[in-house]
């Protein structure tokens, strides 16, 4: 019995543990199948929710899609509406244009009829007319046309030749001015300083001491110097100051600079004069070269030998009646430049020869050539164009100019020489011809005052409208010019103007 009792208590306990295991996985299989009950129809409630909202924003989109085609389909029929009356306005239009040109044809041909009946009526008259001239006459109709011609071709010759004769004229008048226009623009465009021609420098000293060192033991100093330099060192009475003479302003301006470095170092011996003048006369030497080359850079001038810019950077150091010669060739240069651009000659040209106009005075040598021949020569050597070659020679008339190249720079140069103020004259020389001028005028009876303006280029006179007339004052014009002619010396030519007038005063009080 307790066996079977131990045999039955664990059969009876896994039985019980079985059931209550079966009963517990119902359990928890009939909560899961709830919950995924309560999902699903949560699921089915949010689809439906969603359907509706998608059904509502369908119809709103196809509301709006609606609303948006009836507006554009109201904006058509609208816009096709004014098309159709622009249509019927220009229907109409053409329904007049085409009445009236339908009524102006029918005017013209009813015209044209009359024109046709009038034209047969007086042809019919014309040969009537000429049966009765030829009667009248007693000359045929060709030999009237031949006679017609003939006075019509005279008649045409003659005012021909008048309208010749009036073209040249006012093409001459109208030639001299446009030259007068573009010399005078190119002298208005044009401002250079002057510079005093000399043959002389002088070098300032600290003191009347100085003198006796650069005189130096017998002389040896001042001769080294002078041998040196080929110049002539003048000490005189002077008060602290030496004049270095010499015509070549090269060598003046070496032992300028090198007398003047001399004092300023103090240390005046013949080795120390001669390491300085070297020095002196290597740093010209570049100068001349860098002075050459800045013209020829400021012109836009290429291909210029190095013969040719040394010449040039001499003229830096040369003057002539107060002009710069260097200065003097660039200003010509611009000048010629600025008339062949004018007169449709060849600019490049015109400006290369007229800065080489004047280089054989930068020219060292001893030909008995004047400077004109000299430059022509270099240029030939340089192989310069002809043009330029004869421009050169040619710029002082020593042979015909063969080119308008050579022309202008003739004319240039005439310019920059003669205009107020390119060459310096010395005040009293200035002064005095101005008032020859004045007197002049004033030795002419009827003269009120007399006054030369314009640095002497006008000679301005008042006179007296009670003694002098119109007539006589033309007249007097005329003598004051002569006078001057034959009395006075003068570059270019001196405008008289003579004034009379009448005033009339009066106050209102």
């Amino acid at each position: 019995m307790s066996i079977l009792f131990y045999i039955m208590l664990p059969l009876t306990g896994l039985i019980l543990g079985w059931t209550i295991r079966w009963l517990y996985a119902r359990f928890q299989l009939s909560s899961v199948e709830q919950k995924a009950e309560r999902i699903r129809q949560d699921a089915i409630k949010e689809a439906e929710a969603q359907k509706k909202e998608v059904i509502l924003e369908a119809k709103d989109e196809l509301l709006r899609e609606r609303n948006q085609q009836e507006r554009e389909f109201r904006e058509r029929r609208n816009e096709l509406q004014r098309f159709e009356r622009r249509l019927l306005q220009r229907e109409e239009n053409l329904e007049r244009k085409t009445s009236a040109r339908d009524k102006l044809a029918q005017s013209l041909s009813d015209r044209e009829g009359n024109l046709i009946q009038k034209e047969t009526i007086l042809n019919k008259e014309e040969e009537r007319l000429k049966k009765e001239l030829e009667k009248i006459a007693k000359i045929t109709k060709e030999e009237a046309k031949n006679l017609i011609i003939q006075s019509m071709q005279e008649e045409s010759r003659r005012d021909a030749q008048v309208l010749v004769n009036k073209i040249e004229e006012e093409a001459r008048a109208s030639a001299e001015k446009k030259a007068r226009e573009i010399l005078v623009t190119t002298m208005q465009r044009l401002a250079t300083e002057t510079s005093s021609e000399m043959t002389v420098t002088s070098v300032n000293l600290p003191n009347d001491e100085m003198k006796g060192r650069i005189i130096g033991r017998e002389g040896r100093n001042i001769r080294t110097l002078e041998t040196l330099t080929g110049v002539d060192i003048i000490i005189d009475d002077t008060p602290e100051a030496v004049v270095i003479s010499c015509f070549d302003p090269i060598r003046r301006e070496i032992s300028r600079i090198a007398l003047e470095r001399l004092i300023a170092d103090g240390r005046i011996h013949p080795a120390r004069i001669e390491e300085i003048v070297q020095k002196v006369t290597k740093e010209i030497s570049q100068k001349i070269i860098e002075e050459g080359e800045r013209v020829v850079f400021d012109l836009g001038i290429h291909n210029m030998t190095h013969e040719g810019i040394r010449a040039l950077g001499r003229l830096f150091f040369r003057s002539s009646y107060g002009q710069n010669v260097l200065m003097h060739s660039k200003e010509v240069a611009v000048i010629a430049g600025m008339i062949a651009a004018e007169v449709g000659a060849d600019q490049e040209i015109a400006k290369k020869a007229a800065l080489l106009h004047d280089i054989g005075k930068g020219i060292e040598t001893e030909s008995n050539g004047n400077h004109a021949e000299i430059g022509a020569e270099l240029a030939r050597k340089m192989g310069e164009d002809p043009r330029i070659i004869n421009s050169i020679v040619a710029h002082h008339n020593d042979v015909e100019p063969n080119c308008i190249e050579s022309v202008i720079v003739q004319v240039a140069d005439a310019i920059s020489a003669s205009r107020p103020g390119a060459r310096r004259e010395s005040l009293d020389n200035y002064i005095k011809r101005l008032e020859n001028l004045e007197n002049i005028a004033e030795s002419f009876k009827g003269v009120d005052k007399a006054y030369a303006i314009q640095a002497g280029r006008e000679l301005r006179i008042i006179v007296n409208n009670e003694v002098v007339n119109d007539e006589q004052a033309k007249e007097m014009a005329k003598e004051i010019s002569k006078k001057i002619e034959t009395q006075l010396r003068y570059p270019g030519r001196i405008k008289v103007t003579i004034i009379r007038e009448t005033r009339i005063i009066e106050y209102a009080r």
